[in-house]
């Protein structure tokens, strides 16, 4: 059973500047960290394949930076980990990110199931996952609230479909986006630290996993950001005292003022 889970390092803070000529984040300087989402798809990976004496691989695209969750994730209890790292990568929208994920998990050959967290931190578009399993032509299923059985066939697992959950058997190869929620993350192991000092994080170029050099970063990206800005800052307050059915009256009389109802 050899299990490869996609994670992400993501900025630690909400404080990002944007590039104003190509609309995509400037990472350069920021704290990152590990994508919360991705913590909990390493979690069910290292359950799994510890109930089917599996191994764990973890996949990431950055700059060499990224390697420190790389690090993390050999301390969390993965078996190997790659980094597809170039600056032809840079820039990426949700189509060009899971062409080059899914070449990289072409070039590292095989697996039975790919684990990824429901969406990023960063991009919030929950689209990645799918796309990847798309390129790879596998089924997938996203949104993932509990694993109901797995055995070396396939995988049976709970969907969260907001108004009811559907069970779903999925056979291998196959992908799945988990909800946080689903297990409750282990916190970084010293002793592992300790073993996995030396473990090797191997590196992958655009040159290394092929593919049409047009398809990656900017250049591959479809998707054109017109405009994007951080929210505008509104620290108004409206302070009201009163009795009960005095401060209702106020209440409704303000919200009917400003036609939110």
């Amino acid at each position: 059973m050899r299990i490869l889970v996609c994670i992400k390092q993501v900025p630690g803070t909400n404080k990002v500047q944007i590039d104003p000529q190509t609309g995509t984040l400037m990472r350069s300087g920021v704290e990152s960290k590990l994508n919360p989402y991705d913590s909990y798809a390493l979690e069910t990976a290292l359950r799994i394949a510890k109930e089917l004496d599996g191994e764990v691989v973890c996949l990431t695209m950055g700059p060499p930076s990224a390697e420190d969750i790389m690090k993390e994730a050999y301390m969390m209890g993965v078996d190997e980990a790659y980094l597809l790292t170039d600056r032809r990568f840079a820039g990426a929208d949700v189509l060009a990110t899971s062409r080059t994920l899914a070449l990289g998990i072409k070039k590292i050959g095989r697996f039975d199931l790919i684990i990824c967290g429901r969406q990023t931190t960063d991009g919030d578009t929950a689209q990645v996952g799918p796309a990847i399993a798309e390129h790879l032509g596998i089924p997938h299923v996203s949104w993932v609230s509990r694993i109901a059985e797995a055995d070396t066939d396939g995988i049976t697992v709970c969907e969260d479909m907001m108004e009811f959950v559907a069970t779903v058997r999925l056979p291998y190869p196959c992908l799945i986006t988990v909800e946080k929620g689903i297990f409750q993350p282990r916190l970084p192991s010293y002793v592992l630290w300790k073993a996995n000092a030396d473990k090797e994080i191997v590196r992958f170029s655009a040159a290394d996993i092929g593919g049409d050099p047009s398809g990656f970063g900017l250049e591959g990206s479809p998707t054109q950001v017109e405009r994007i800005f951080p929210p505008d800052s509104n620290e108004e307050a409206l302070v009201m005292t009163g009795t009960p059915e005095e401060l209702s009256e106020v209440l409704f009389s303000t919200i009917r003022e400003k036609r939110l109802i």
